[in-house]
Protein backbone atom coordinates (compact mmCIF):
# COMPACT_ATOMS: atom_id res chain seq x y z
CA UNK A 1 0.00 0.00 0.00
CA UNK A 2 3.06 2.70 1.08
CA UNK A 3 4.45 1.79 -2.60
CA UNK A 4 0.83 2.71 -4.60
CA UNK A 5 0.99 6.09 -3.53
CA UNK A 6 3.35 7.59 -5.19
CA UNK A 7 2.28 5.74 -9.03
CA UNK A 8 -1.53 6.74 -7.87
CA UNK A 9 -0.10 10.35 -8.01
CA UNK A 10 2.13 10.91 -10.86
CA UNK A 11 -1.51 8.98 -12.98
CA UNK A 12 -3.72 11.70 -11.44
CA UNK A 13 -1.19 14.02 -12.77
CA UNK A 14 -0.80 12.68 -16.49
CA UNK A 15 -4.65 12.24 -16.80
CA UNK A 16 -5.00 16.26 -15.51
CA UNK A 17 -2.80 17.55 -17.82
CA UNK A 18 -4.97 17.05 -21.62
CA UNK A 19 -7.98 18.98 -19.31
CA UNK A 20 -5.39 21.99 -18.81
CA UNK A 21 -4.27 22.31 -22.08
CA UNK A 22 -8.04 21.72 -23.61
CA UNK A 23 -8.59 24.50 -21.02
CA UNK A 24 -5.79 26.67 -22.16
CA UNK A 25 -6.96 26.48 -25.75
CA UNK A 26 -10.59 27.43 -25.56
CA UNK A 27 -9.27 30.50 -23.17
CA UNK A 28 -6.19 31.53 -26.38
CA UNK A 29 -9.56 30.87 -29.00
CA UNK A 30 -11.96 33.19 -27.03
CA UNK A 31 -9.40 35.97 -26.73
CA UNK A 32 -8.56 35.86 -30.36
CA UNK A 33 -11.89 36.12 -31.42
CA UNK A 34 -12.29 39.87 -29.76
CA UNK A 35 -8.74 40.62 -30.59
CA UNK A 36 -10.63 40.35 -34.67
CA UNK A 37 -13.04 42.75 -34.46
CA UNK A 38 -12.74 45.35 -37.76
CA UNK A 39 -12.28 48.62 -34.86
CA UNK A 40 -9.26 47.13 -33.91
CA UNK A 41 -7.39 45.38 -36.92
CA UNK A 42 -8.14 48.89 -39.30
CA UNK A 43 -5.76 51.23 -39.84
CA UNK A 44 -6.30 54.76 -38.64
CA UNK A 45 -7.33 56.78 -41.39
CA UNK A 46 -5.42 60.37 -42.35
CA UNK A 47 -7.36 63.20 -42.77
CA UNK A 48 -7.30 65.34 -45.92
CA UNK A 49 -5.54 68.80 -45.79
CA UNK A 50 -8.10 71.44 -45.95
CA UNK A 51 -7.96 73.46 -49.43
CA UNK A 52 -7.27 76.82 -49.24
CA UNK A 53 -10.01 79.23 -51.18
CA UNK A 54 -9.53 80.31 -54.33
CA UNK A 55 -8.06 83.74 -55.35
CA UNK A 56 -10.29 85.92 -56.28
CA UNK A 57 -8.92 87.98 -58.63
CA UNK A 58 -7.31 86.03 -62.05
CA UNK A 59 -6.10 89.35 -63.92
CA UNK A 60 -4.51 92.60 -63.96
CA UNK A 61 -5.35 95.27 -65.73
CA UNK A 62 -3.20 97.32 -68.29
CA UNK A 63 -0.95 99.12 -65.95
CA UNK A 64 -1.04 102.03 -68.74
CA UNK A 65 -4.22 101.74 -68.76
CA UNK A 66 -4.86 101.64 -64.81
CA UNK A 67 -4.87 105.47 -64.58
CA UNK A 68 -7.33 107.85 -66.43
CA UNK A 69 -5.74 110.29 -69.09
CA UNK A 70 -7.32 113.06 -67.92
CA UNK A 71 -6.02 111.88 -64.34
CA UNK A 72 -2.54 111.82 -66.15
CA UNK A 73 -3.12 114.91 -67.83
CA UNK A 74 -3.86 116.93 -64.24
CA UNK A 75 -1.31 115.00 -62.11
CA UNK A 76 1.78 115.21 -64.73
CA UNK A 77 1.38 118.36 -66.74
CA UNK A 78 3.33 118.23 -70.13
CA UNK A 79 4.38 114.44 -69.98
CA UNK A 80 6.31 113.09 -72.14
CA UNK A 81 4.56 110.18 -73.01
CA UNK A 82 0.89 110.49 -72.12
CA UNK A 83 0.63 106.71 -72.64
CA UNK A 84 3.25 105.97 -70.24
CA UNK A 85 6.68 103.94 -70.25
CA UNK A 86 5.45 100.00 -69.07
CA UNK A 87 7.57 98.18 -66.98
CA UNK A 88 8.94 95.15 -67.90
CA UNK A 89 7.65 91.72 -66.69
CA UNK A 90 8.08 87.97 -67.29
CA UNK A 91 4.51 87.49 -66.38
CA UNK A 92 2.07 89.95 -66.85
CA UNK A 93 -0.71 88.43 -64.94
CA UNK A 94 1.06 88.77 -61.88
CA UNK A 95 2.95 91.65 -62.08
CA UNK A 96 3.17 94.91 -63.66
CA UNK A 97 3.83 98.78 -63.30
CA UNK A 98 3.61 101.86 -65.30
CA UNK A 99 5.16 105.42 -64.68
CA UNK A 100 4.82 108.87 -66.44
CA UNK A 101 7.05 112.16 -65.87
CA UNK A 102 7.16 115.41 -67.01
CA UNK A 103 8.73 118.58 -66.64
CA UNK A 104 6.07 121.92 -66.75
CA UNK A 105 7.64 125.16 -68.03
CA UNK A 106 5.82 128.29 -65.85
CA UNK A 107 8.38 131.05 -67.60
CA UNK A 108 10.10 133.34 -65.45
CA UNK A 109 8.65 131.23 -62.40
CA UNK A 110 10.56 128.45 -62.83
CA UNK A 111 9.45 125.02 -63.59
CA UNK A 112 7.47 122.15 -62.05
CA UNK A 113 8.77 118.65 -62.36
CA UNK A 114 6.17 115.50 -61.51
CA UNK A 115 6.43 111.79 -61.81
CA UNK A 116 3.86 109.25 -61.34
CA UNK A 117 4.38 105.20 -60.95
CA UNK A 118 1.63 102.69 -60.62
CA UNK A 119 2.74 98.84 -59.85
CA UNK A 120 0.56 95.77 -59.44
CA UNK A 121 1.34 92.31 -58.02
CA UNK A 122 -1.50 89.55 -58.02
CA UNK A 123 -1.40 86.63 -56.13
CA UNK A 124 -2.65 83.12 -56.32
CA UNK A 125 -3.84 80.42 -53.93
CA UNK A 126 -1.77 77.94 -52.91
CA UNK A 127 -2.01 74.89 -51.12
CA UNK A 128 1.03 75.08 -49.43
CA UNK A 129 1.64 78.81 -49.31
CA UNK A 130 -1.84 79.72 -48.34
CA UNK A 131 -4.73 81.82 -49.73
CA UNK A 132 -3.78 84.81 -52.47
CA UNK A 133 -5.54 87.46 -50.15
CA UNK A 134 -3.15 86.37 -46.93
CA UNK A 135 0.00 86.54 -49.65
CA UNK A 136 -0.99 89.70 -50.90
CA UNK A 137 -1.15 91.10 -47.23
CA UNK A 138 2.18 90.17 -46.43
CA UNK A 139 3.61 91.90 -49.75
CA UNK A 140 1.44 94.81 -48.99
CA UNK A 141 3.21 95.25 -45.46
CA UNK A 142 6.27 94.88 -47.17
CA UNK A 143 5.71 97.43 -49.23
CA UNK A 144 4.83 99.76 -46.59
CA UNK A 145 7.72 99.40 -44.53
CA UNK A 146 9.90 99.76 -47.72
CA UNK A 147 8.35 103.18 -48.95
CA UNK A 148 8.67 104.10 -44.84
CA UNK A 149 12.61 103.26 -44.86
CA UNK A 150 13.08 105.27 -48.47
CA UNK A 151 17.32 106.39 -47.78
CA UNK A 152 17.77 109.75 -47.53
CA UNK A 153 13.60 110.54 -46.59
CA UNK A 154 12.99 112.97 -44.35
CA UNK A 155 9.62 114.33 -42.43
CA UNK A 156 8.42 110.41 -42.59
CA UNK A 157 4.32 110.28 -41.73
CA UNK A 158 2.14 107.48 -42.56
CA UNK A 159 -1.51 106.57 -41.97
CA UNK A 160 -4.53 104.45 -43.15
CA UNK A 161 -6.72 105.39 -45.74
CA UNK A 162 -10.26 104.30 -45.52
CA UNK A 163 -12.22 104.26 -48.55
CA UNK A 164 -8.93 102.63 -50.96
CA UNK A 165 -9.42 99.04 -51.58
CA UNK A 166 -9.37 96.59 -48.61
CA UNK A 167 -6.63 97.94 -47.28
CA UNK A 168 -4.45 101.22 -47.84
CA UNK A 169 -2.04 102.87 -46.09
CA UNK A 170 0.03 106.43 -47.11
CA UNK A 171 3.15 107.19 -46.94
CA UNK A 172 4.68 110.95 -47.33
CA UNK A 173 8.07 112.39 -46.73
CA UNK A 174 11.01 114.67 -48.18
CA UNK A 175 13.35 114.14 -49.91
CA UNK A 176 16.60 115.97 -51.46
CA UNK A 177 17.96 115.01 -54.76
CA UNK A 178 18.75 116.35 -58.11
CA UNK A 179 19.63 119.76 -56.11
CA UNK A 180 16.01 120.14 -55.78
CA UNK A 181 13.41 119.53 -52.49
CA UNK A 182 10.88 116.98 -53.79
CA UNK A 183 7.99 115.91 -51.86
CA UNK A 184 6.81 112.08 -51.96
CA UNK A 185 3.44 110.37 -51.28
CA UNK A 186 3.37 106.85 -51.84
CA UNK A 187 -0.07 105.04 -51.54
CA UNK A 188 -0.24 101.44 -50.85
CA UNK A 189 -3.54 99.63 -51.13
CA UNK A 190 -4.63 96.10 -51.39
CA UNK A 191 -8.09 94.29 -52.63
CA UNK A 192 -8.27 90.62 -51.86
CA UNK A 193 -5.92 89.49 -53.80
CA UNK A 194 -4.25 92.10 -55.56
CA UNK A 195 -1.53 95.06 -54.26
CA UNK A 196 -1.66 98.18 -55.88
CA UNK A 197 1.45 101.18 -55.20
CA UNK A 198 1.32 104.34 -56.71
CA UNK A 199 3.93 107.03 -56.33
CA UNK A 200 3.31 110.72 -57.04
CA UNK A 201 6.35 113.11 -56.67
CA UNK A 202 7.29 116.67 -57.51
CA UNK A 203 9.77 119.37 -57.43
CA UNK A 204 10.36 122.96 -58.29
CA UNK A 205 12.94 123.73 -60.33
CA UNK A 206 14.75 126.98 -61.44
CA UNK A 207 13.38 129.26 -58.54
CA UNK A 208 10.07 127.48 -58.64
CA UNK A 209 8.78 126.47 -55.26
CA UNK A 210 7.67 122.78 -54.15
CA UNK A 211 4.43 121.53 -54.35
CA UNK A 212 2.50 121.06 -51.15
CA UNK A 213 2.70 117.96 -49.55
CA UNK A 214 -0.90 117.55 -48.85
CA UNK A 215 -2.13 118.06 -52.62
CA UNK A 216 0.66 115.75 -53.83
CA UNK A 217 -1.22 113.15 -50.96
CA UNK A 218 -4.49 113.92 -52.25
CA UNK A 219 -3.68 113.29 -55.43
CA UNK A 220 -1.99 110.27 -55.01
CA UNK A 221 -4.88 109.01 -53.70
CA UNK A 222 -7.29 109.32 -56.50
CA UNK A 223 -4.74 107.66 -58.57
CA UNK A 224 -4.75 104.88 -56.33
CA UNK A 225 -8.75 104.77 -56.03
CA UNK A 226 -8.65 104.59 -60.18
CA UNK A 227 -6.06 101.98 -59.81
CA UNK A 228 -8.23 99.51 -57.34
CA UNK A 229 -11.35 100.22 -59.81
CA UNK A 230 -9.30 99.33 -62.98
CA UNK A 231 -8.43 95.65 -61.21
CA UNK A 232 -12.18 94.95 -60.89
CA UNK A 233 -13.07 95.91 -64.22
CA UNK A 234 -10.33 93.92 -65.51
CA UNK A 235 -11.71 90.50 -64.07
CA UNK A 236 -15.70 91.35 -65.18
Amino acid sequence: MHRSAPRLSRILACAAVPVMLVAAGCSSDSGGDKDASPSATASPSVSAKPTVKPAVFSKLPEPCKSIKEKTVDSLVPEAKDRSGTADKSNDVSTRGGCSWNGLDSQGVDGSQYRWLSVSFMRYDSDQSRGAGDKLAEEYYAKQVAAAKATDGAKKVADEPSAGIGDQATTVSYDLRKTDADFKYATVVTRTENVVATVIYNGAGYQGAKSPKGADLLKDAQKAAKEAVASVTAANK
